[in-house]
């Protein structure tokens, strides 16, 4: 426990190298922009003891969620679990965890670059491979747009109820996806598992193998001195 809060401080005050998932705006520039719910999946390798950090824009009253994986392990790494921390657009912690699969969901409450952090600390001497998705999600997002839009044009019953609809199967859509992500990470995981113990059944094998072949070579020497004579002794 005490280990976690002094990494959840560390984290929060060190400046780190950090990756946008967009643009830099200032603030007068960000309205209006970045409204549409988007989302990322992708793989990332972090070095041993290392940190990667990611930025992402999000408005106010949007559904952010983080979704990660360690899939594989390189070098002396024995640790598996990720430390994962997210701070809002003014510093402050929303949620953290360490974990070997974790998934984090919050209301946005502040429109701005929202900071993921993944910390390799759990081992010095190996990096590993993690697999994240993350987005933001607006629901009743159509509707705000159509309110605003009232004043210059008045839409029917019908297709009202044709928006109301696409915006239900956009929502399931996208709920959808997010399970077959999540399969995703899994069969990525059993994937690189199955490589593994390939490896270790080829070198295992092959480990077997010499020690077969050394040992019969060694009885061979063996039976082969109990026969030898030398030049004084007289032959059997």
């Amino acid at each position: 426990m005490l280990l976690n809060t002094l990494l959840i401080v560390t984290l929060s005050s060190q400046c780190v190298w950090a990756r946008k998932s967009e643009p830099s705006l200032s603030e007068g520039d960000t309205v209006g922009l970045f409204r549409g719910s988007d989302k990322y999946d992708f793989a990332i390798e972090i070095p041993a003891a290392g940190m990667e950090c990611f930025w992402h824009f999000a408005h106010q009253s949007g559904s952010f969620y983080l979704t990660y994986m360690v899939q594989w392990v390189t070098g002396m790494a024995n640790n598996h679990q990720l430390f994962v921390t997210v701070n809002s657009p003014d510093g402050v912690l929303v949620a953290s965890d360490n974990k070997v699969v974790g998934q984090m969901n919050f209301q946005t409450e502040m429109t701005g670059f929202y900071r993921m952090c993944l910390g390799n600390h759990n081992n010095q001497f190996g990096g590993i491979r993690v697999f994240l998705s993350f987005g933001v999600i607006y629901k009743g997002l159509e509707e705000s747009e159509r309110e605003m839009e009232e004043g210059e044009k008045v839409l029917n019953s019908t297709l009202t109820d044709i928006e109301e609809s696409i915006q239900k199967l956009q929502n399931q859509i996208f709920h959808i996806w997010h399970h077959y992500n999540f399969a995703r990470m899994r069969k990525g995981k059993d994937h690189y598992l199955l490589l593994s113990n390939l490896s270790y059944v080829n070198w295992w094998s092959a480990t077997q193998s010499l020690v077969i072949l050394l040992s019969g070579y060694l009885q061979l020497l063996v039976l082969k001195r109990l026969f030898n004579t030398g030049a004084g002794r007289p032959r059997c």
